[in-house]
């Protein structure tokens, strides 16, 4: 199969149809570019195979539950659709996860922080670990929660995003020409765009930290900070200190500042805090790993609606950093509970644009 779809008689009939595309040969798309993305409300997703059935099952969905005719009408006030973040819309294989690597650098490779030496041992054994399996150790997901909100501890809103935007401007590891800013699945930023052009109301609810979430996606997404849901900080006074809220008066001369976590927004935490911050069950629902399993199940299960799960599956070698062994396990439990597979090998004609590439295929 040809995946390679950016030479310039498709840029050219794409650019005919009325798109928005993205930067020509030789750049990776711009955060600008991607959010300037527009799909019509019928459906033309130009970034997926001709021959996807993932593609074929969402677009026969929206446009049942967007018909006013059908049976399975969905008024626009209930069209909820939940997305996974990492792994689901955003790279996370170059080596990990964003909010890990930023982590990472912030604990060993921040010239102007000293971490505490537990804190940077702790963070040494982390990217040994990653760096030398490509996966995380077992049992220490909110353990490295924990510490990841301790080396930001103490920064202001402000600080804190000024940090993140600067290591969004770092490339990835392992491809060539993208930013992690910029590392965003082409196919799927496609259907949050289609979704949102049929009047559904799309939320990221993702593990990693909220407003890291926040700084990467509402902005390319068309997303208002209320539509992202992730671990949470708890953010306090500067004057604050250890004292309860309820004891602490915010002062004229205070500011707020991050504190420690609050809670990790994995597996059945998301469903609990879908219920609590939405209100209301989802009728789509995309993840891709086995921590989305309850969001999944909860969007489809006892459903008023016609409802629809879909789980991407990081089964591309040659465009991607993929897991063959995650991609199967996951591919396993879209047939147990009836979800739609979406194989980033199969389905999408392209993954970030035609000159990003694995740098070992150089």
């Amino acid at each position: 199969m040809n995946h390679k779809i950016f030479g310039s008689a498709v840029l050219a009939a794409a650019i005919g149809l009325g798109a928005a595309i993205f930067a020509p040969a030789g750049e990776a798309a711009t955060r600008e570019e991607i959010a300037a993305m527009e799909v019509s409300p019928s459906g033309d997703l130009r970034y997926w195979t001709e021959d996807s059935v993932a593609k074929e099952t969402l677009v026969s969905y929206v446009r049942d539950v967007t018909n006013m005719g059908s049976e399975n009408f969905i008024p626009v006030a209930d069209r909820i659709a939940v997305f996974d973040m990492d792994g689901t819309f955003l790279c996370e294989t170059a080596p990990y996860y964003f909010e890990w690597m930023l982590y990472l650098d912030r604990a060993i490779h921040d010239a102007n922080y000293t971490p505490k030496p537990s804190y940077r041992k702790y963070a040494e054994a982390i990217e040994s670990a990653i760096r030398k399996t490509g996966e995380f150790p077992k049992g220490v997901d909110v353990g490295e929660a924990r510490a990841q909100q301790a080396v930001f501890a103490g920064m202001t809103p402000a600080e804190y995003e000024a940090y993140v935007r600067n290591f969004m401007e770092k490339p990835v590891e392992g491809l060539t020409n993208l930013k992690w800013g910029e590392a965003f699945y082409l196919p799927m930023v496609e259907v949050i765009k289609y979704l949102q052009a049929n009047d559904f109301t799309v939320y990221v609810v993702s593990g990693s930290d909220r407003p890291t979430v926040r700084i990467l996606s509402c902005e390319v997404l068309g997303l208002a900070p209320a539509q992202v849901i992730g671990s949470d900080t708890r953010m306090i006074a500067a004057g604050q200190g250890d004292k309860d809220g309820l004891d602490y008066l915010y002062g004229k001369e205070d500011y707020l500042v991050r504190g420690q976590l609050v809670e990790k927004v994995l597996k059945m935490n998301k469903v609990s805090i879908i219920a609590q911050e939405i209100g209301q069950q989802p009728v789509l629902a995309f993840g891709n790993s086995s921590g989305d399993s309850s969001m999944l199940n909860y969007t489809v299960y006892g459903n008023k609606y016609k409802s629809a799960s879909f789980m991407v599956l990081c089964d591309d070698l040659e465009r991607e950093l993929g897991n063959i062994k995650k991609a199967e396990k996951c591919r396993e439990l879209a047939d147990t509970y009836g979800w739609t597979p979406i194989s980033m090998r199969d389905d999408f004609a392209t993954i970030y644009g035609e000159d990003v590439t694995r740098t070992d295929k150089q």
